[in-house]
């Protein structure tokens, strides 16, 4: 079984049993997040698909960790003109440990 769900601007595909690393969340370590832009549903019965979303369903979740991705590097310039602009990012994220899929 598994569920194609929208958070942070993103489509993830999920599984039960399984963690993912979505868009900063709020909330604390250990808390429940419900998750109800479900796209699409799979299991043994069929696939379900959303127009957009699937009424009814939901996905629950465990906040593992909230965390910082790797570093990326942003570096503008401009040919001869003297112009260079070097600045970092790290991309805040919450890692859900996938608890349930309900249809």
């Amino acid at each position: 079984m598994y569920a194609i769900v929208e958070t942070g601007g993103k489509q993830v595909r999920v599984e039960p049993g399984k963690w993912v690393d979505v868009e900063k969340l709020p909330g604390e370590e250990g808390a429940e997040v419900v998750l109800d832009r479900v796209l699409l549903v799979a299991d043994d019965s069929g696939v379900v698909v959303g127009t957009p979303y699937v009424p009814g369903a939901r996905v629950r979740a465990q906040i593992v960790k909230h965390g910082r991705g790797k570093k990326i590097v942003v570096f503008k310039y401009k040919p001869k003109k003297n112009y260079r602009k070097k600045q970092g990012h790290r991309q805040p994220f919450t890692r859900l440990m996938i608890t349930a899929i309900e249809r």
